[in-house]
């Protein structure tokens, strides 16, 4: 197997995920490059899951009976991982959604609702970027819908770089938000944060980042990003579907009205009003979810036991093997950055004429699991003339090998359609 200079110890790790085990058609074993969806569950997280259900199931909150009390501990403890995790100042201030989707969607109605000087009126400007997934894009086009603000966004170079040309005409002093990707999940790009930061915060303007594709990944560090708003998922890290993160600064998030009503959210109630629980409580309504929360604590104790400087490390060294083996086959065209430099692991490409739909099932056949479409991220293909794209993506369990399976699935797949 090919040998590059700092890799994890794949052989010991993929022993910690049993779907790595299966066979597929014909015997051919599974090569999932499909990471940037959704990422695989170590055994210890399954079984911490088991247990959780198992042993101390129960709603979390007021119950005073032993199987509440341990199922609340439990809940509370993941938050404090999560808040170690992405060193949030204040365990407060991370707040449990479903998805990414949601701690998305949770932002703009907050700021929809808000009163000056966090309100998104007519006289105000959002701004986002062209590459963002739609979870990043269609929440802030219904915001602008139903307020009248103006929706702008920064462009992409032919490289799949941010357009940074033009950021003084983009954020204005009317910009009351700047919501953009840390990672593409199409194009791989990291992006600067920084010199967005900075200008937003020459206006005055909030920042939110979605850090969906960033968090399982890398090192992530909320205070240094100086955002106001970081939103990431558990699925995509060896966690649990149906878990999702908001992190906000505290004093934001105590003058934000909240998105959703119902019970946990609130301090007291009568038939003619409520006054609402302080945060996170006050933007968790109704039953949260439990178990996957501490599953996602799980989760992050696995990567911690690894070390997301390793697995940053080891994602590097095979992206830049995947980039310079990828641009060995002839017709493909890598959609983003052709090096390795301020990119994520999950490549876009295509290959020829041939539909990414036909690439992709032909490399199921194959075994190989890779996503094609246009991964929630449209205007990137619009921008860049094509349909669809064909993507393969990595994590820490990713091989050398797997990408040679690849390169070699689509020698297949150029074969097959002649």
């Amino acid at each position: 197997m090919t040998q590059l200079p700092g890799l994890l110890d794949t052989e010991a790790l993929r022993k910690d995920f049993p779907i790595l085990d299966r066979v597929l058609h014909d015997g051919k074993k599974l090569v999932y490059l499909d990471n940037a969806a959704t990422s695989q569950t170590p055994r210890q997280v399954l079984d911490v899951l088991a247990e959780y259900y198992e042993q101390h199931n129960a709603n979390v909150h007021r119950g005073v009976h032993v199987l509440a009390e341990e199922a609340t501990a439990l809940y509370e403890g993941a938050r404090d991982k999560v808040a170690d995790f992405i060193n949030a100042p204040s365990r407060d201030e991370v707040i449990f959604t479903k998805n990414a989707s949601e701690s998305l969607n949770l932002v703009a109605n907050m700021l929809g609702w808000a009163d000056e000087p966090y309100r998104v009126d007519s006289d105000t400007e959002i701004v986002i970027t062209e590459m963002e997934h739609h979870s990043n894009i269609v929440p802030w086009q219904l915001l602008a819908q139903r307020t009248g603000a103006k929706l702008k966004w920064f462009g992409l170079t032919d490289d799949g770089r941010l357009d940074l040309s033009n950021i003084d005409e983009i954020i204005t002093e009317k910009t009351k938000i700047v919501s953009f990707v840390l990672v593409s999940n199409i194009l791989g790009t990291v992006n600067p944060v920084e010199a967005i930061v900075r200008r937003a915060q020459e206006v005055g303007a909030l920042v939110c980042v979605d850090a969906s594709q960033a968090a399982p990944h890398m090192p992530l560090d909320v205070q240094a990003l100086q955002a106001d708003f970081v939103a990431f998922t558990g699925h995509k890290m060896c966690g649990p579907t149906g878990i999702g993160v908001l992190w906000g600064r505290q004093e934001l998030l105590e003058d934000l009205p909240p998105f959703l009503g119902g019970g946990e959210m609130i301090e007291t109630v009568s038939m003619h009003s409520s006054t609402y629980a302080p945060a996170p409580h006050k933007f968790e309504a109704g039953t949260p979810p439990i178990a996957q929360a501490v599953g996602l604590g799980a989760a992050i104790d696995y990567l911690n036991s690894i070390g997301m400087d390793k697995i940053l490390a080891h994602e590097h060294a095979l992206t830049e093997y995947a980039v310079q083996r990828l641009q060995q086959v002839p017709d493909l065209r890598i959609i983003g950055p052709t090096t390795a430099e301020d990119r994520g692991a999950a490549i876009s490409f295509t290959l020829g004429d041939i539909h990414p739909h036909d690439v992709g099932q032909v490399l199921d056949e194959q075994g190989i699991a890779v996503r094609v479409g246009h991964h929630c991220a449209r205007p990137v293909c619009l921008r860049y003339g094509i349909p669809a794209t064909t993507r393969a993506s990595f994590y820490l369990y990713s091989t050398p090998a797997e990408i040679d399976a690849l390169v070699e699935g689509l020698e297949h797949v150029r074969n097959f359609f002649g």
